[in-house]
């Protein structure tokens, strides 16, 4: 039978369905459920519509087209490979898309980032690489020499503010962009408040910004002007070696943290708060951000520690006349202040099998709690290995073109049903490998 998955998409799989009323508008969408007693993953239809009812996409690519919504990833809309958004991002790519035809992509090592722009992947400059905005979507490319070959790594990294269509476009041109490369990447979904240890290992520091581009055929509101007063926060990442993050905050005393270090610019001059607490490394880093702000403007820099008593001037400048705190306490952005492993040993690891050899798509249960090795893995389905901090997905190389359409579908849904155990679940980072191609980070998974 012919499901319509949500919006306008027609992606559509056989599966084992249940029939429910719906309460809701006239749109079918699936819900994945596992029995205990079989381990079993169906979809179900939640519809008022004919069971037999099939779906086309017959609208223009510009027509119906709305004010864009940001993307939620709790709702796991990247899910849009066969949508009216796929179709839109067909209208506006070439028979092939330039971005990896520039002879460098597919050919020699290095590390390649673009930015999604109007359902276009835009090149992003060398000199910003390690830059991030938390209102874009991006691509990142890591080709690497194995032996007299290139291996290659895929991250699509998806903003807090992103809108869906700039993520939508992100996933689909990942998917694009990996058959360009014979199908032997491994593909990543970043999230910006929880990016995998791969991802932070490839720059020497990540900055994310507040901002973005406009996006699509949609008019995007302007931003509003930029506050004179622009406030980063510096800080090692908690698990990750030597990884800095450099990440934009309210301009307000209150985000301020003995811990870290921050960077406040003012326009005329450029102030920095060293916590009483803060690293020699986080020092160093601030001190390099601050060198990179003033090549483009010659000002006036201030470094002030949090023990001397001038340094209240940058509370003030932040609001903070008033105050009189004890200590300076904040949360970092996002989950940076928590371990990337929270989680992993509450859960135990699970080994899921996708197939459609019987002629039904199902997501049997393989494995709950013991170990799990290669010869586990059959060539001619699609498995996913949960491992607490990390959800894998093993593809191999005889599975079938539905199971290598779904995987990232079914990992979203299979994300979903743990927020109601594991709330910040959606955060938790998704990486495919491909038989034959897998990365060292999946062998070691594997033999943990």
């Amino acid at each position: 039978m012919l499901l319509k998955l949500g919006y306008r998409k027609r992606i559509v799989s056989k599966c084992s369905i249940a029939r429910k009323k719906s309460q809701g508008p006239e749109h079918a969408s699936t819900e994945y459920s596992i029995p205990k007693e079989r381990g079993r993953l169906y979809c179900r239809l939640h519809s008022p519509l004919s069971a037999t009812t099939s779906f086309t996409d017959s609208m223009p690519p510009h027509e119906g087209l709305v004010h864009p919504k940001e993307y939620d990833i709790k709702d796991s809309n990247v899910e849009l490979i066969g949508s009216d958004l796929d179709h839109r991002v067909k209208y506006n790519s070439a028979a092939t898309e330039p971005a990896w035809n520039n002879g460098s992509i597919g050919q020699e090592p290095g590390l390649f980032v673009w930015r999604i722009e109007n359902f276009e992947v835009i090149p992003w400059p060398k000199e910003r690489t390690g830059e991030f905005y938390n209102g874009d979507s991006y691509i990142v490319l890591h080709s690497y020499k194995v032996g007299d070959k290139l291996g290659h790594d895929i991250f699509f990294w998806l903003g807090s503010k992103t809108t869906q269509d700039e993520a939508g476009t992100a996933a689909y041109k990942t998917v694009e962009l990996d058959e360009f490369l014979h199908g032997t990447a491994t593909q990543h979904r970043e999230i910006e408040q929880e990016p995998s240890e791969e991802f932070l290992g490839l720059f020497r520091h990540i900055s994310i910004r507040s901002g973005g581009v406009r996006s699509g055929f949609h008019h995007v509101e302007p931003e509003a002007p930029k506050e004179i007063l622009t406030l980063l926060r510096v800080f090692k990442h908690p698990t990750v070696g030597r990884s800095i993050i450099v990440h934009e905050v309210e301009p307000t005393w209150q985000s301020l943290d003995e811990n870290d270090v921050f960077v406040l610019d003012k326009g005329d001059k450029i102030w920095v708060w060293q916590g009483k607490n803060c690293s020699p490394m986080e020092k160093a880093k601030a001190a390099q951000v601050v060198n990179d702000m003033t090549l483009a403007k010659h000002i006036d820099v201030e470094v002030l520690s949090q023990l001397e008593s001038r340094s209240r001037v940058i509370v003030d400048l932040l609001g903070g006349k008033e105050a009189d705190p004890a200590t300076f306490q904040a949360p970092r952005p996002g989950r940076f202040a928590k371990r990337t492993d929270e989680g992993s040993d509450v859960r135990s690891r699970k080994l899921f099998r996708l197939s459609d050899s019987s002629g039904t798509l199902t997501f049997d249960l393989v494995k709950d709690g013991q170990r799990v090795s290669k010869s586990d893995l059959v060539g001619n389905d699609v498995f996913l290995y949960d491992v607490g901090n990390r959800l894998w997905v093993w593809q191999g190389s005889e599975a079938s073109q539905r199971e290598k359409a779904l995987w990232l579908k079914v990992a979203q849904h299979y994300v979903r049903q743990l927020q109601n155990q594991l709330p910040e679940a959606h955060y938790i980072p998704i990486a495919k490998v491909v038989e034959g191609y897998e990365s060292p980070a999946f062998m070691r998974a594997i033999e943990a």
